[in-house]
């Protein structure tokens, strides 16, 4: 009868026989290793010797044993993820006789992979507003598995920016809403529920102030390129550029760019449809802001109507959510080699998929998980 640990599933420890009795097998013992050397030669098999029996395990319970091993040792790693890899995730908010339970925001923040999606730049935005909307007012409702998950993700966002360079100031925003929250939950760590040692919260603030200095001192890469520039653009092509960005700061960063982006960055019809665009009549009405010429200056109020009212945003790919089957799930991209009339990633059952789908916004996600 071997001897089992405290699990009984397990395939318990390695015991020797020694002159004081039965030991615990431990693989560099020096009381222990005459009696290991012996077991050298058997590389999937326990043998448990006694007077007048012999018990050899199985191949299947060491391999057991194997994965029971690489499993705790993937749970301890810190800097590891082993989180799931899947594109839609079923949103049940009560118990049926088919699912027990709900689905949490931090169970659907673990199995969507947000990991793979911010390599794809569609996606990139995307994600990051999610964090930033976490940040600020679930960070403390996510588990503990979903906190590592989500500074895991962080730490990619935070390399790939400073390798691609690719918009520092978005990570820039996330970052100091994120600082500013774990300043207040870690001041008052009484009052709130942190999942975790104090100082592992500590350690993580460090490191976002860490992530700060590195994008302050962020330097951009002059491109040598002797092909066509932007700046090579006929104007006509570089104001419709202009007209399709919808976020006034990109406009003002373009404009640094060259004097004659600059020129068309001013352009009082560019603003006015910005702000036709973001908000409506009535609002603007509102905050009405005359420049001395007697002109209402749009720039001006475009800046000002943000302060007060949240604009309209802009994702090249969304989350997307089936009503008929209540399944949250990434869209597959449609190749050759599956073409199928179901554009939907996930297994719907509705006669038409797509009557079903509706693009989910980065706040709408979060409401999805209140209760």
């Amino acid at each position: 009868m071997p001897f089992l640990g405290q699990d009984w599933r397990s395939p318990g420890w390695r015991w020797v026989k020694t002159e004081d009795g039965w030991k615990r097998f431990e693989p560099f013992s020096p009381a222990l290793e005459n009696k290991n050397n012996q077991l050298n030669d058997i590389s999937h098999a326990v043998i448990l010797t006694g007077d007048e029996d012999e018990d050899i395990y199985t191949t299947e319970d060491c391999e057991f044993a194997a994965k029971k091993r690489k499993k705790d040792h993937c749970r301890n790693n810190t800097n590891s993820q082993c989180f799931y890899r899947e594109n839609w995730i079923y949103v049940h908010k009560e118990s049926t006789r088919e699912r027990h339970g709900y689905c949490t925001l931090g169970e659907a923040f673990n199995r969507l992979d947000f990991s793979s999606a911010i390599q794809d730049i569609r996606r990139f935005n995307y994600v990051v507003k999610l964090l930033q909307l976490i940040a600020k007012s679930q960070l403390t409702s996510l588990s503990g598995a979903a906190q590592k998950n989500y500074f895991n993700i962080l730490d990619k966002i935070v390399r790939k920016v400073m390798e691609d360079q690719y918009n520092p100031r978005l990570i820039k925003d996330l970052l100091q809403d994120l600082s500013s929250t774990l300043c207040i939950l870690i001041r008052g760590v009484g009052k709130s529920v942190l999942v975790g040692n104090i100082n592992i919260w500590i350690c993580r603030l460090e490191t976002i102030l860490l992530w700060q200095q590195q994008l302050k001192n962020l330097q951009m890469n002059k491109q040598v390129n002797n092909g066509l520039t932007l700046s090579d653009l006929p104007l006509h092509m570089l104001s419709n550029i202009l007209h399709r960005l919808s976020d006034g700061w990109d406009i003002i960063t373009l404009g640094q760019v060259t004097p004659t982006l600059y020129m068309l960055s001013e352009d009082r019809q560019l603003w006015k449809k910005l702000c036709q665009y973001h908000f409506a009549e009535k609002q603007f009405c509102r905050h009405l802001i005359l420049s001395e010429k007697g002109h209402i200056d749009w720039k001006l109020m475009y800046f000002a109507l943000q302060k007060c009212y949240p604009i309209k945003e802009q994702y090249g790919d969304t989350l997307h959510f089936c009503r008929h089957c209540s399944i949250l799930f990434w869209k597959k991209e449609l190749t050759i080699f599956s073409l199928t009339s179901q554009d939907g990633g996930h297994p719907c059952t509705a006669s038409d998929p797509n009557t079903c789908l509706m693009p989910v916004s980065p706040q709408h996600f979060i409401d999805l998980f209140k209760f």
